[in-house]
């Protein structure tokens, strides 16, 4: 038998047994864990939820945090004579061994959730929206405009919203793992340092 599941925003295929490593949850290693958003359990009487299956869960035992491999990104602004970097990225994961799939009951186990972390990029409650963090606060008198950012349109400007991000000032005080984070969160990744969001937001913030 085996189970599809979903947790930080992906979705695995695991039966029992199997090492897998998830988007960083708020857990110790040797604690066991419960991801209850199953989508699909499979064998010689297939159930497939709408969009999850009722009291069904995928217990795990939390083997160890750790870091996924480094992702190199290279970016060179267009027009802007000798503006480029490279900067790094390593992941926040946890690696767990699948224990037990339930196909019923998992709401009277006993185990607790298995529930992301918001901090340095890792994965939130998989229908929570990230915090963005920022040493500044928002304007004064209302959100500012983030449509002056290039790229953002008011579809866009809403997600932003919707994280917490309505100011200049937050963006431009944002670390490399906000952004990682919003890439993460939002779905538009490597956009936020294409189109120079920080230092736009810099400038704005000064003008």
């Amino acid at each position: 038998m085996f189970a599809v599941l979903k947790t930080g925003g992906k979705q695995y295929k695991v039966q029992s047994g199997d090492m897998l490593r998830v988007e960083k949850l708020a857990a110790d290693a040797g604690e066991t864990v419960q991801f209850n958003d199953v989508l699909m359990i499979g064998g010689d009487t297939p159930v497939i939820g709408a969009p999850f299956i009722d009291g069904a869960a995928v217990q795990a035992e939390v083997v160890d945090q750790v870091k996924g491999d480094k992702v190199i990104n290279f970016v060179k602004r267009r027009r802007k004579h000798g503006s480029q970097r490279t900067r790094g990225h390593r992941q926040k994961l946890t690696l767990v061994r699948v224990t037990e799939i339930l196909e019923s009951g998992a709401d009277a186990s006993g185990v607790k959730a298995a529930i992301g972390t918001v901090t340095g990029g890792a994965a939130a409650p998989t229908d929570a929206a990230p915090k963005a963090k920022s040493s500044k606060p928002a304007a004064a008198g209302g959100a500012d405009d983030l449509k002056k950012l290039s790229g953002v349109g008011p579809a866009l400007e809403k997600k932003l919203h919707a994280a917490g991000v309505t100011s200049f000032a937050q963006i431009a005080a944002w670390t490399d793992a906000d952004v990682a984070e919003m890439d993460e969160k939002l779905s538009f990744k490597g956009r936020i340092e294409r189109e120079g969001w920080i230092d736009q937001a810099k400038d704005l913030t000064k003008g």
